[in-house]
């Protein structure tokens, strides 16, 4: 059983459902013990996803209402999901679930002279307090949303309506893509650059383009925060094997399921906490591989990733190596691993 930090479970009731976006279910909660949600929070969900197995899951509180008596969270329903977000897209008005009071990772400053905000995707759900937030303030700020299609962005007219100007729209199939390296030169230049604060949330492609753009440009390296999922790879999800040496175990991990997930499953004790690739607590030691680890992860550096020696097992996870790198027709990936 997985050892985590976070233990201030309660009963919740759903109290509405309704489509935010193409895609993505809105789903409201009662909590029996209302607690404020500041800017930048997040409650845990734990969710039975089917045949006696419950898995935990992280939401973004897009909207604190009546001193927290209201908790919106707004879920998009993975493609390949027969989990977590299949078990969220499930619920109706009435249903009660376990959840964590209000977790704070993500927590918005005061004092920046200027702040810039870019949603990515589903993203937007941990933006969309502190846009708020900072249109109460009078802060100088900028929000930019980011998607494929309008159809599948969350929140993108109700956004444009409350914060006009300082909204900047990009959508793909629009011909208006965000070029990243435009954003954050624009920011670099201004007499504020120094004092500019920019949080992100989103596809691990964007962030890590955003980030390494940051330090092209030089800008304090403190001034960039970030909340992520884990839910983006550089590959498609695939089954692969984890052998487990030490231990003298091989365990599979289906496309839908972590590395995380399948050890908890096969009751491989494990350290954890935020369970979407930032805080390390999960990492593992990779002692032998025969295809391509996919690092899904912001905790490790560009080198890390690239010498693949470790890996967080929370959102990390393993393709079959193609067949001019020696890998064999059909044969899935094994990672041999060593729990630190």
């Amino acid at each position: 059983m997985a050892v985590q930090t976070q233990t201030r479970w309660q009963r919740a009731r759903v109290i509405e459902v309704s489509d935010a976006a193409e895609g993505v279910r809105r789903i409201v909660l009662a909590p029996e013990r209302p607690e404020h949600a500041a800017p930048g929070t997040h409650v845990d969900v734990e969710l039975d996803v089917g045949n006696g197995v419950r898995r935990v899951r992280s939401y973004s509180v897009v909207r604190s209402a009546d001193g927290g008596r209201r908790l919106t969270l707004s879920v998009r329903l993975s493609p390949t999901s027969s989990g977590g977000s299949a078990a969220m897209h499930r619920l109706r008005a009435g249903d009660e679930l376990t959840v964590t009071a209000p977790l704070q990772n993500f927590p918005l400053a005061v004092g920046a002279t200027r702040y810039v905000l870019v949603a990515g995707g589903i993203g937007v759900t941990a933006l969309v307090a502190m846009a708020s937030a900072l249109r109460r303030r009078g802060a100088d700020y900028e929000l930019v949303l980011v998607g494929r299609s309008r159809a599948v962005m969350a929140y993108v007219d109700e956004l444009a309506a409350e914060h006009g100007d300082r909204v900047r729209i990009h959508v793909d199939d629009e011909g208006t893509p965000l070029v990243v390296d435009d954003l954050v030169a624009r920011i670099a230049r201004t007499p504020a650059a120094a004092g500019t604060e920019l949080y992100m949330c989103g596809p691990i492609g964007l962030m890590n383009a955003v980030s390494r753009s940051w330090t092209e440009h030089d800008l304090p390296a403190t001034n960039l925060r970030f909340e992520t999922f884990g839910s983006g790879g550089r590959h498609p999800a695939e089954e692969f094997l984890v052998r487990l040496p030490d231990l003298g175990r091989e365990i599979t991990v289906a496309p839908d399921t972590s590395i995380l997930d399948a050890l908890e499953a096969a009751g491989v004790e494990t350290l954890s906490d935020c369970r979407k690739g930032e805080c390390g607590l999960c990492l593992a030691k990779v002692v032998g591989s025969t295809g391509v680890v996919d690092h899904r992860d912001v905790f490790l550096s560009d080198s890390q990733k690239e010498r693949s020696d470790r890996l967080c097992l929370c959102v990390s996870r393993a393709v079959a190596a193609p067949a001019e790198a020696g890998g064999g027709p059909g044969a899935p990936a094994v990672l041999s691993l060593r729990l630190t």
